[in-house]
This record gives C-alpha cells, sequence and structure tokens, in this order.
C-alpha cells in the first residue's frame, strides 16, 4: 500500500502546530496588533519561534516508477487531494502543481507541493476558528490588563484555553495580589465577586505560574515551594500548626482539661510542671496511654514533629518518644532528637521486635538514609531492618504491641 500524504495527514500536521502552540502564538501576535497594543520595548514575543504563511506542508508522493506500475492509485490519490483542498472546499490547504511527462502515459499534472495561504485557513482547516477567536478576546484582554502575563500566555496558550470558563476570575485573584502583596489575610478574608475560597484553593497551580510573573520580587517567597507552601510564598496567612497533648496526671490539669489541642506558639508559652512528656505515634494508643504522676503526652505526628522545635521548654524535661519498629519510626526519632538530644525511645528495641515477630507486617517504602542521632543500639537495629538482616521490610506496628507489655515498661514511671 502506497504511503503518500492524505488529507488526513495534512490535518495531523496542522493540528500539531496547534498542540505545540505554534499557530495560537500567531494569534497572540495578530489580535495584540489589532487591537493596537505595544509591548515594553524589549517585551517583544520571541520565546515561541513564530510560523511564516503561507506554511510548507510535508508531501509524500509517488515515486517516477510508481507512476506506470500503480497509475489507478496515482491518480485516486491526486482526485482525493483535489478534493480536499481550498481550491475546492473553499478553506485549507493549496496545492502547487506540476507537470510530469512520461514515455509510456504522456503528460500529468501532479502535486509538487501543500500550502497553508494564511493562519485562517490553518485554524479552519483543523475546526479551532472559534477557539482561537476566543483565545484571542482573552489573551488581549489580559495583555491589556496584566501586561506582564504576554511571555507566559505566548508559552502556554493552551493552558489560558484549558481555563477559558474561569480565566477572566483568575485574572482578578492575580490582580488583587498585585494589589495587596503579602496582605498576611487568609484566603477565606479575600473578597473578590465571584471568588469564593474553594476557587482560590482548586487553582493554586495555576495562580502560582502567573503571580510569580505579575508580582515583584519581594513579593514572593521564594524558598517556599510547591502547592502546600502556597500561602507562605505569597503572603497569606496560614493555618497554624498544632498539638494535641493529654495531662496524664490530673492534678496538673489546665482549667479542669486534660485532653487539649492548641496552636504551637500557644503551647510553646505553656506553663506546666509536669518534669516527664511522652510522644506517641498512634492515636488510639496515645488515648489509652495510662495515667502517670508529673506527665503529660503529646500526639505524634509522624515527620511533623519537627512543628516541636520552638517548644524549647522540652529542653528541660524528660523527653521519651514511642514509635513504630521500622525504618520510619527511627528517621523520626532520630529527628526528634537532633531537636532535643535528651529524648529516650520507648518499647523501639531489638528483644521488644523479636518478642512479636508474629505481628510483624511489612513495610513497603523503607527509609534508607544514614541516621545520625541514634545511640548504638537504636542504629544497630535501625541497619539490621534497613538491610532487610531479619526478613524483608520488617516492620512492627505500635498498636500490636499489647498495652500489658507497655505497662510493664512504664513501671518504673509509676
Amino acid at each position: 500500500m502506497p504511503i503518500w500524504t492524505t488529507p488526513a495527514d495534512i490535518r495531523a500536521e496542522t493540528e500539531r502546530l496547534w498542540t505545540r502552540g505554534f499557530l495560537l502564538a500567531s494569534v497572540l501576535q495578530t489580535s495584540l496588533k489589532a487591537a493596537s497594543i505595544t509591548l515594553e520595548s524589549g517585551a517583544s514575543i520571541a520565546h515561541r519561534p513564530q510560523i511564516a504563511f503561507p506554511y510548507r506542508l510535508r508531501l509524500r508522493g509517488p515515486r517516477a516508477s510508481e507512476l506506470g506500475s500503480s497509475f489507478e492509485a496515482v491518480r485516486h490519490w491526486v482526485q482525493t487531494l483535489a478534493a480536499a483542498s481550498r481550491a475546492e472546499t473553499g478553506a485549507g490547504f493549496d496545492i502547487n502543481w506540476e507537470e510530469v511527462n512520461t514515455r509510456e502515459l504522456g503528460r500529468n499534472r501532479l502535486p509538487s507541493e501543500l500550502t497553508l495561504p494564511s493562519l485562517e485557513d490553518a485554524l479552519t482547516l483543523i475546526g479551532r476558528s472559534s477557539e482561537a477567536a476566543l483565545f484571542a478576546e482573552l489573551a488581549t484582554a489580559t495583555v491589556a490588563r496584566l501586561p506582564e502575563l504576554h511571555k507566559w500566555i505566548e508559552r502556554k496558550p493552551l493552558v489560558l484555553l484549558e481555563h477559558r470558563s474561569d480565566w477572566l476570575r483568575t485574572l482578578d485573584v492575580v490582580a488583587w495580589f498585585a494589589v495587596h502583596p503579602r496582605s498576611g489575610l487568609y484566603a477565606r478574608q479575600i473578597d473578590i465577586a465571584g471568588v469564593d475560597t474553594k476557587f482560590i484553593e482548586s487553582r493554586k497551580v495555576l495562580l502560582g505560574e502567573l503571580l510569580d510573573v505579575v508580582l515583584p520580587a519581594d513579593a514572593i517567597q521564594h524558598a517556599a515551594i510547591g502547592v502546600n507552601q502556597f500561602e507562605t510564598r505569597y503572603g497569606l496567612a496560614v493555618k497554624p500548626l498544632l498539638v494535641r497533648f493529654r495531662v496524664l496526671d490530673e492534678n496538673l490539669a489546665i482549667a479542669g482539661l486534660t485532653d487539649l489541642t492548641v496552636p504551637v506558639p500557644e503551647f510553646a508559652k505553656l506553663d506546666n510542671a509536669a518534669s516527664r512528656v511522652f510522644i506517641v505515634e498512634n492515636e488510639v494508643t496515645a488515648l489509652a496511654f495510662p495515667a502517670l504522676p508529673d506527665s503529660l503526652l503529646i500526639f505524634g505526628g509522624g515527620y511533623g514533629i519537627d512543628r516541636l522545635a520552638p517548644v524549647q521548654w522540652l529542653c528541660a524535661r524528660e523527653v521519651v518518644y514511642w514509635g513504630d519498629i521500622d525504618t520510619h519510626g527511627f528517621a523520626i526519632l532520630d529527628r526528634l532528637r537532633a531537636l532535643f538530644p535528651q529524648a529516650k525511645s520507648l518499647l523501639m528495641d531489638r528483644e521488644t521486635l523479636l518478642t512479636y515477630r508474629a505481628q510483624w507486617s511489612f513495610e513497603a517504602a523503607p527509609q534508607t538514609a544514614d541516621l545520625q542521632c541514634l545511640n548504638i543500639n537504636e542504629r544497630t537495629l535501625y541497619d539490621e531492618i534497613r538491610f532487610n538482616r531479619l526478613g524483608s521490610g520488617v516492620r512492627l506496628e505500635q498498636e500490636r504491641i499489647p498495652l500489658t507489655h507497655l505497662n510493664t515498661a512504664l513501671g518504673p514511671c509509676k
């Protein structure tokens, strides 16, 4: 079967010009000129190469040897291309012809070149005229309002179209940040017509790209990266980190309360007489933890243990950490001890691990880093687990250890 250019091939090649942004880059340039929008000196649209019209398309036609051997196929190919051309349909591609003279077949006219005469013909050929018109409208309005975004639009025209239904509201948000840099407000407090908190929350990636272009450098905290750092990066108020804790000694209850959750800064100011602080990862285990004199318990937060860094009164307390016996449990212990070197571990030893061998589970994504703040026994057990010396992915979760074993281990504390 001859592999010659078909109308479908021509449409596919033109569609690639669309998906790669070349056609929309031309639309942008044309629409800005039509709107008499002049960019600042040095801000020319040059990030994406412009395609020139007429634009030459690829043409794969029959070889000379095929004219005789496949004459009917060649004639059908010529007729199919001609029927799909601009001369027949009113828009699309043009065919440049050449005459080929052979001894057997005489003179025949064959396509020698295919071209898209204009941007409009290219858009019509792939059915993108209405999308291009909407893009031109939105892009022109954007550059008129926020000229800094013209290069971003040129780089990512299809992203603009992807958000066409809410693009103008998105611009309203960007413009608000430009007027109120590093406002210190919660997103819930931003007052923009037609924009609610969910609108901003669901578009953080897009808004981040636009704000990075529009805002001055001193309005961006560049070290804050990623969706979860959006508020910090652009100066919004951040939901405070919280600490949940239990007072294990009723004599130390706070206004009669023994189970409280407070922001970290408030916990850092807590005036308490407890000399011993337990940190326990599993929530139910923390709730079931027995009453102990002169003690309180912090509900652990995994790798969020770093939130305790401002709680400097912990430096003067006995700190005891109980986590899972697995690589991540030891990694969290290592982080805690980097903050509070006096921290001890509870039931995170080899004897406990081997005692409950029947309760082992599998750690699918183990930690492999070298940990510097473990003591010799902890580091030895950590190495045995991370190097699979006791089996593959060995793990003993905290909640699998009976509370009777905990009570025995806490005997000296009572």
